[in-house]
């Protein structure tokens, strides 16, 4: 059994406000050992579990957060930016489940540091279904055949997991009391909860099923001002709908992936003055 882990940072347990998920922070350092700490638990279980290789793709910002040095040696951890496929790269369909860990609520909905890919971005659509960063990269999965078997993150995601994926384990770590406050577990409770809910989620494998994307989706995306649609808007395809809104029609889910990092991009060149 091969197994792909999705890490972020905002929803590892300890990590609520930017001093820890920010390079230029000075919690940040503590914030790299605990969320190497939870991933650890997550792949020490899958391999006690019959895993016989665990691939990591390191998910948050810069995408250079995990201590490679301190993570468990028998995972693969893809580490660094600019990857065509951000959250999901070197997610295919040799893998039989993934597991996103660390991971937080869409933007626009409470959830400790709530948001999607960039905080430019409000809302995100695959045809009508609103997605965050947790259901575009479980489309994704679905495209492989890849179910996502459990999703770690705060109360709120742990929600919209559930609500989008049939089945899914969650193992929630802190619960959210406003967007920069949490009430939390320690990283040993988190750990003893993050073993305990991966063997669980291994054990019920063929209970969760793929989320299956549609067929040429249609991406649509809100953002926070028009400066914003305008530039997103500037991809060849790509059209303000309506609004702040921003519409491209794609030939699958990959294409509207890519779509999706290449508009939240464009619109950081967008101010607000």
């Amino acid at each position: 059994m091969k197994l792909f882990i999705s890490a972020d940072m905002e929803g590892i347990t300890g990590l609520v406000d930017e001093s820890f998920v920010d390079p230029s922070k000075h919690n940040y350092a503590r914030g790299q050992e605990i969320m190497t700490q939870e991933v650890n638990h997550v792949i020490e279980t899958a391999l006690h579990h019959g895993c016989r290789e665990v691939i990591v793709n390191d998910s948050h910002s810069r995408m250079n957060n995990l201590l490679i040095e301190k993570l468990h040696p028998e995972a693969q951890l893809i580490s660094g930016g600019a990857k065509p496929y951000s959250m999901v790269q070197g997610l295919d369909d040799s893998f039989s489940a993934s597991i996103f860990v660390g991971y937080h609520a869409k933007a626009s909905y409470q959830g400790v540091l709530s948001h999607s890919m960039t905080f430019g971005a409000k809302r995100m659509y695959i045809n009508d279904t609103e997605v965050g960063e947790l259901g575009f990269n479980a489309y994704v999965a679905g495209y492989y055949g890849v179910p996502v078997i459990m999703v770690a993150g705060d109360d709120q995601t742990a929600q919209e997991a559930e609500a989008l994926i049939p089945g899914v384990t969650t193992a929630v770590v802190k619960q959210a009391i406003s967007r920069t406050s949490a009430l939390c577990l320690t990283p040993e409770k988190s750990g003893q909860l993050l073993r305990e809910k991966t063997a669980q989620a291994l054990s019920n494998l063929g209970q969760v099923q793929p989320l299956v994307p549609p067929q040429q989706p249609v991406l649509r995306i809100e953002f926070a001002n028009y400066g914003q649609a305008e530039y997103a808007s500037l991809m060849p395809g790509a059209e303000i709908e309506t609004g702040t809104t921003v519409k491209f029609q794609a030939k699958h889910i990959l294409e509207a992936y890519q779509a999706m990092l290449v508009m939240t991009k464009l619109a950081t060149h967008a101010t607000f003055c």
